[in-house]
């Protein structure tokens, strides 16, 4: 019973100090950064002049506007823009490639806290964006093309706060810092839970059974057996566990910042179970296509996985 009371303990110490001592400082910055650009319009003429480039991709203007969320906001932020998406009259082929293309980038409220750990995150979001252009683009002409194309009378115009006064832009701020500790605090329970359940298999002997099984296999593909706990914690748990994982084994000296960079490209992103459930809340249309979806999102990963294991 000890034993028990001493994992939970640690599990939420680390849990607690992680969320908020790590994540909140850097969600608060980008939030309130991200949330100001667009209340400025900046996002939107940015929006603009990327959505026709990207047309033949299968992205629509809101769909671009989707990527910047994922890449810059958190892997829920898409949530929104994809429910605008359904019910302005997107074609289910343009939600296919839009949902392939969130699925296959790096989710920002990972990627960010995880740049203290040693991440590099311009390496991370240059591969984001290709993998996230590749998922799209095989989605649309390839994995979602039975699906329908046709379109209603879609209206692109992105709705949101405006900052014309300190007033204003104070009032922006205010609202991008509550959404940043709603963030934060609202991922200490799956936080504690993942890392109690991460510290409960290696205080069993769970962990080191299983790389001894699967170390000869994986060291014969030149996959570092450490990656097996972090890549189950983040298909099982989400990207926000996994990064609890990576911090308790950084710090342990079990896993170094080489070996983070060089797995990004499959462990940060909103593939896993928790993140497709959460984004095929968005609506009937956008859980419709998640298979196609899913399957293009595939590709894109393993584009950023290769990509970050040779430049990482």
């Amino acid at each position: 019973m000890d034993i028990i009371t001493d994992i939970i303990l640690r599990a939420g110490r680390s849990a607690v100090e992680l969320a908020l001592f790590v994540l909140l400082p850097v969600m608060v910055v980008m939030l309130s950064l991200m949330r100001l650009l667009e209340a400025k319009g900046v996002l939107d003429r940015l929006v603009h002049v990327l959505a026709p480039a990207l047309r033949p991709a299968g992205l629509t203007g809101l769909g671009v506007f989707a990527a910047l969320q994922i890449n810059f906001v958190s892997f829920a932020a898409p949530i929104a823009t994809l429910t605008m998406m359904e019910s302005r009259g997107a074609s289910d082929r343009h939600l296919a490639a839009t949902l392939a293309m969130v699925m296959a980038m790096a989710q920002a409220n990972a990627a960010f806290p995880m740049i203290a750990m040693g991440l590099d995150f311009g390496l991370t979001l240059a591969l984001s964006v290709v993998g996230g252009l590749v998922a799209a683009a095989v989605t649309y002409h390839g994995f979602a093309r039975g699906l329908s194309a046709v379109e209603g009378q879609l209206d692109e115009t992105l709705h949101h706060r405006v900052a014309e006064d300190a007033k204003g832009v104070l009032d922006v701020i205010n609202r991008a810092g509550a959404e940043a500790f709603k963030i934060a605090v609202g991922a200490i329970p799956m936080l504690v839970l993942s890392l109690v359940a991460v510290m409960a298999l290696r205080t069993s002997g769970a962990v080191d059974l299983l790389t001894r099984v699967l170390a000869p296999a994986l060291t014969a593909v030149s996959i570092d057996p450490a990656l097996i706990l972090p890549t189950l914690t983040k298909y099982l748990a989400g990207g926000t566990a996994m990064m609890g994982v990576m911090d308790d084994m950084l710090r342990a000296g079990s896993a170094s910042v080489g070996m983070l960079n060089r797995s990004a490209g499959f462990l940060i992103h909103p593939l896993d179970v928790p993140g497709v459930a959460v984004l095929i809340s968005a609506g009937r249309r956008v859980a419709g296509v998640w298979k196609p979806a899913a399957l293009g999102a595939g590709v894109g990963i393993l584009a950023r996985t290769a990509g970050h294991a040779l430049l990482g």
